[in-house]
C-alpha cells in the first residue's frame, strides 16, 4: 500500500494518545494483545471509529491478510504501510499484525475525517496519497487507484472473511508474527499497484496534463528552431553566392583562376 507519510496527524480515541510530533505513545507500547485477526480488527474499529468491514476490505485488497507481504516499493504487512508512514504512525514493527492493522486503521480514520466520511475519497487517499486526492478534487485519474476503490467497495457489499489464524505476543514486547507460512510470491495485482505508486509520485511533481502541455510546447519550439536553422542556412548559401557573383573577372583574376602551365 502506498500510504503517504502523515505530518502532524492527531486522531483522538479513548485511552490512546496519538500524534505526528510530540507523541509519547506508539503501538509497541501495547501490552494487551488480541488472540486473533478478528479480535485485532474489532479493536481497531472500536479504537478509531472505522467500520470493521472497511478495515477488512482494505486488508483483503492490500495483502489478502498476509502479515509478511512486501511490495517492491517497500510497502509492508497486512495493511501495506510504507516505512515512513509506519514510523509516523508509531508502528515499530510493520510486520506485526497488531501494530500494522492499528496503524492502517489510524490512517484510514484520518482520511475519513479529512474527507467528511467520504469512503471513496478516503480509499483513494489510502492508495494514491491525499495530496493527489486534493490535487484532482476527488479520485485521481490513475487506473490503478480507480480500480482499487471499486475493488474495495465491491468487498464491502458482503461480509469479508478473515483467515482463522492464531496470534500471540509476549507481554511487554512487540507482537510476534502470525502463525502462517511465509509468502512465496508477491500478492496478486501487486505489480500493477507498485507501478501506480511511482506514477502517483511522478504526478505529484508533474501531472499528465502538465506533461502534454510541455510536450506540445517542446515540439513547437523544435519546429520553430528547425525553421530558423533552415533560414540561416539559406541566408548563408545566398551570401556565398552573392560573394562569388561580386567578383570582377578581370584578366588578372582570370589568370589567377587558370591552372599554371609547367614548362
Amino acid at each position: 500500500m502506498k500510504v503517504q507519510a502523515i505530518q502532524n496527524q492527531t486522531v483522538s480515541s479513548a485511552g490512546t494518545t496519538t500524534g505526528g510530533t510530540g507523541s509519547t505513545n506508539d503501538f509497541s507500547s501495547y501490552l494487551q494483545v488480541p488472540s486473533s485477526l478478528e479480535d485485532i480488527f474489532r479493536e481497531a474499529s472500536e479504537t478509531y471509529g472505522v467500520p470493521e468491514n472497511l478495515l477488512k476490505a482494505v486488508a483483503k485488497a492490500e495483502s489478502e491478510f498476509k502479515a509478511d507481504a512486501t511490495s517492491r516499493c517497500g510497502a509492508m504487512g497486512i495493511m501495506q504501510l510504507m516505512p515512513a508512514t509506519a514510523r509516523s504512525l508509531g508502528v515499530t514493527d510493520a510486520y506485526d499484525p497488531y501494530q500494522n492493522i492499528m496503524g492502517g486503521a489510524k490512517y484510514l480514520a484520518d482520511m475519513l475525517n479529512r474527507y467528511d466520511g467520504n469512503v471513496s475519497y478516503a480509499l483513494a487517499a489510502y492508495n494514491a496519497g491525499y495530496n493527489n486526492v486534493d490535487k484532482y478534487g476527488g479520485i485521481p485519474p490513475f487506473k490503478e487507484t480507480q480500480n482499487y476503490v471499486v475493488k474495495v467497495q465491491g468487498f464491502l457489499q458482503g461480509e469479508v472473511a478473515v483467515p482463522n489464524v492464531s496470534y500471540s505476543a509476549p507481554t511487554g514486547t512487540a507482537a510476534s508474527p502470525l502463525t502462517t507460512a511465509p509468502a512465496t510470491a508477491p500478492v496478486p495485482a501487486q505489480e500493477e499497484k507498485e507501478e501506480s505508486y511511482f506514477e502517483s509520485v511522478m504526478n505529484e511533481i508533474f501531472s499528465y496534463d502538465d506533461y502534454l502541455k510541455f510536450l506540445e510546447k517542446y515540439l513547437d519550439m523544435r519546429s520553430l528552431q528547425e525553421e530558423r536553422d533552415k533560414e540561416e542556412l539559406e541566408q548563408e548559401n545566398a551570401g556565398s553566392s552573392m560573394a562569388y557573383q561580386g567578383i570582377r573577372y578581370t584578366p588578372a583574376v582570370m589568370q589567377l583562376l587558370m591552372p599554371t602551365e609547367t614548362v
